[in-house]
């Protein structure tokens, strides 16, 4: 019994560390035309880091960061036509992409869900790197008539951490 007893307090002990609460803020992005909870000390993540991760010209509009660019929110407001009602199309297209792109990967879930009264789609999904896996929460809507990809992701290792506040993040989107 003592045993177990001193395996509990040094797993909450332990815990306390691992678990770090996340404080989320609403922010106004893209020309305030999307509102969205973001990590309140993440900052755009700058230049050099951007050309390192993005090296394609397929490169996200904007790419919010924590410190060190382990952990990453981007949104791409993409060139490509797109309404509510092409949002299910979407997800069948993103999916087959992952799935072919990486036959590897460690599905999640997938689907369309109503969010503040938008249809949204989602896909979530570990891929590969080169050292690591990374989770990835992919969600896209319209956004005047063109498609909104947003993309939370990082590495499994701090999935744990960031998990709740991710879900928060993808609950949380508006469009204007």
């Amino acid at each position: 019994m003592k045993r177990f007893l001193l395996f509990v307090s040094i797993s909450v002990f332990f815990s306390s560390f691992t678990f770090q609460s996340i404080e989320l803020e609403n922010r106004k992005i893209l020309d305030d035309k999307v509102e969205i909870l973001l990590p309140k000390d993440f900052g755009l993540m700058p230049e050099d880091m951007l050309n390192l991760k993005y090296p394609s010209a397929n490169r996200p509009t904007l790419v919010y960061s924590d410190e060190d660019g382990t952990v990453n929110i981007a949104f791409n407001h993409t060139s490509s036509i797109a309404s509510q009602k092409e949002i299910d199309d979407y997800e069948k297209y993103l999916v087959s992409t992952f799935t072919k792109s990486f036959p590897t990967a460690s599905w999640e879930g997938h689907g369309i869900k109503e969010i503040n009264g938008r249809k949204v789609g989602y896909i979530e999904v570990t891929t590969p790197a080169i050292d690591t896996q990374i989770y990835n929460l992919l969600f896209f809507t319209d956004l005047g008539g063109r498609l909104l990809l947003c993309t939370f992701n990082c590495t499994v290792k701090k999935k744990p951490i960031w998990l709740e506040s991710a879900k928060k993040i993808f609950n949380s989107l508006v469009i204007k």
